[in-house]
């Protein structure tokens, strides 16, 4: 399983604009495209910051949808006032404990790690979610990596900004933990409105 990230640096005020625009327009239509398996879209709407998420079966299905998404990606950012920053990813692990709902949340780390390290952080990566899983409101967690640089992107899932912020002590604890054990550093944290949720990622744990 692959997923392709794109970024925005959204102005003021656009933000509403932005997904509706993904939910009403590209979310039914990538869902067409031959090999996907859903799309996300998370926003801060403090620093304007919003990452949208595709999701495939393949790394060529997701290539392959490259061209035919670029010409959306334009559009957002026309939308939001801000120049799209993409990212690919394999998806070495995902943990769902059950489905978001309206008001979810999410906590984005980004980890640094040694090319060659990656099967190293998934297996870290499974040793955590028994202790996510016993927190209060946790729905789910995903990790993603870039085999050729090390990097590592762990995503977790509230079902509310109470439960997120009731998680935080504890987060900062498994994640240095984590990145410890798995020869990382931390790069980012960074909170957000889980705005839309439709990734069909099976279990991978």
């Amino acid at each position: 399983m692959y997923a392709r990230a794109t970024m925005f640096e959204a102005r003021p005020g656009s933000i509403d604009d932005g997904i509706a625009y993904c939910r009403d327009e590209v979310l039914p239509m990538i869902r067409d495209i031959d090999g996907c398996i859903g799309l996300s879209m998370m926003v801060d709407r403090t620093t304007g910051r919003c990452i949208a998420t595709s999701a495939w079966e393949t790394e060529e299905a997701m290539r392959a949808s490259n061209e035919k998404l670029a010409t959306v990606r334009e559009r957002a950012g026309e939308i939001l006032g801000a120049t799209p920053e993409v990212e690919e990813w394999e998806i070495g692990g995902l943990h769902r404990d059950h489905r978001t709902a309206e008001g979810a949340c999410t906590r984005v780390s980004w980890m640094d790690g040694e090319p060659g390290q990656s099967d190293r952080m998934i297996e870290v990566f499974r040793g955590v979610m028994p202790t996510l899983d016993s927190w209060d409101g946790f729905c789910s967690a995903s990790l993603m990596i870039n085999r050729s640089t090390g990097g590592a992107v762990i995503t977790t899932t509230y079902d509310s900004q109470e439960a997120l912020e009731a998680s935080r002590p504890m987060a900062d604890q498994t994640r240095a933990k984590a990145a410890e054990d798995s020869g990382s550093r931390i790069s980012a944290v960074q909170e957000f409105e889980l705005a839309i949720a439709h990734l069909r990622v099976p279990e991978l744990i």
